[in-house]
């Protein structure tokens, strides 16, 4: 009878004796082991559960493609930056409309964990939900409804490859509308809207400069003003 067993990493004879290979089969059955040399052990995919087991104090995490990773600590530039953004548009957008330089109808979250699917658990640095989509003000832990727009603050190299490359793709794959990237380095604003083929760079705009910014093109923004520069 032929035959290929592997057991312990040995392989037996191609011709074995039925009842010695009835008492592998018993062994390996009883001993954990595999009785063949194709089983390979699965890759764990990383949920929420994995985030949660992490001690609060500790826990600065987010699952992008079921791999879990720790999100740098906010320095200086980030913390300035994502305070700058997040009360700039705040102002102007997150209470009910109130005439042309209150548009309103938003609602605005920071470093809010989101889970889009199993094995994609976002932590936006600032996310925004229109209030026709999200009548009350956002709750709970983790939020399941996919943000309106997201903002990203990229400080070094790193951050460029996870937030304009890894998250683009995933942002655009749970059809996130509207995505900002702020590059503290470079001092630049890039603004992307989704359409069928994925992402599309509307601008990349620098600090000099003011722009009327999807989906926020109501007012006009300086950006400068997004870094915590002083407005003119």
């Amino acid at each position: 009878m032929a035959f290929s067993l592997q057991v312990a990493g040995v392989a037996t004879p191609a011709i074995v004796n039925p009842s010695y290979l009835a008492v592998l089969r018993f062994f390996a059955k009883h001993s954990g082991m595999s009785t063949t040399s194709t089983d390979t052990p699965r890759p764990h995919l990383a949920t929420l559960d994995d985030i949660l087991a992490i001690p609060e104090d500790e826990r600065f995490h987010e699952v992008l493609d079921g791999e879990l990773m720790r999100k740098a600590r906010a320095g200086g530039e980030h913390g300035l930056t994502h305070f700058a953004v997040s009360s700039l548009l705040g102002s102007h957008f997150r209470r009910r409309p109130n005439g042309a330089e209150r548009p309103g109808g938003w609602w605005f979250t920071t470093d809010t964990e989101v889970e889009l699917a199993a094995h994609q658990a976002v932590r936006p640095d600032i996310a925004g939900w229109r209030r026709t989509r999200l009548p009350d003000k956002p709750a709970g832990f983790p939020l399941r409804l996919r943000p309106d727009w997201v903002c990203e603050v990229m400080t070094d190299g790193d951050a460029r490859r996870r937030d304009g490359v890894q998250k683009r793709r995933i942002y655009a794959d749970y059809l996130v509308p509207h995505y900002w990237l702020l590059d503290t380095q470079r001092q630049t604003l890039t603004v992307l809207r989704l359409e069928e083929r994925g992402y599309v760079d509307l601008f990349e705009a620098g600090i000099g400069e003011r722009v009327r910014a999807e989906p926020f093109d109501a007012i006009e923004l300086q950006v400068g003003g997004l870094f915590g520069e002083d407005a003119d």
